[in-house]
């Protein structure tokens, strides 16, 4: 069985000009290694905060490398450069804004600045694209929410079957 691609873009002027490390994306990783049972292989990006190469990069995830998982960050606040959920949007067929209203009210038992967060999600195919804010904490707390529902939210778009660690996290399959 070959491992299942998931998309990791990390969206950040400063992190891709070496400003600074990228520790959100490592975060991303380290928390999908706890939670997933199946074999699943990262495909890495690192950008600018510039709309028309995250679209480029979300397409490349998803209809290039067949990432039927991407999980961005960063570029979810209301400043003027933060536009992941504008790209995310402008490459999806449908956006599912329950994702980005239960992120904010988790984040909101943490920071009275949750409500500035723009986090949203949506489908592309067969391919399902969750924005998480920048921070490492944050990232665990936001996946930690949203995460049960995804695989079976992959199913339901034909994606591979995702399969969890129970005593960690308990993905959400309706019974039949």
């Amino acid at each position: 069985m070959s491992a299942i691609k998931i998309g990791i873009l990390t969206a950040s002027d400063r992190a891709s000009a070496g400003v600074y490390e990228d520790l959100s994306g490592p975060a991303i990783v380290e928390t999908l290694n706890s939670y997933l049972a199946s074999p699943w292989q990262p495909v890495y990006r690192l950008t600018t905060d510039e709309r028309a190469l995250i679209e480029a990069d979300l397409l490349r995830l998803i209809d290039e490398e067949g990432c039927c998982l991407v999980v961005t960050t960063g570029g979810t606040g209301p400043a003027l450069r933060d536009v992941t959920p504008e790209a995310t949007e402008a490459v999806c067929e449908k956006m599912l804004p329950g994702f980005g209203e239960l992120m904010r009210a988790v984040s909101l038992k943490y920071v009275p600045t949750a409500i500035l967060s723009r986090q949203t999600a949506g489908i592309r195919g067969s391919a399902l694209i969750i924005n998480l804010p920048g921070k490492p904490k944050s990232i665990r707390e936001c996946l930690e929410a949203v995460f049960p529902a995804v695989p079976y939210c992959i199913d339901l778009i034909g994606g591979p079957y995702l399969e969890t660690h129970p005593e960690i996290i308990q993905a959400f399959r309706p019974r039949s």
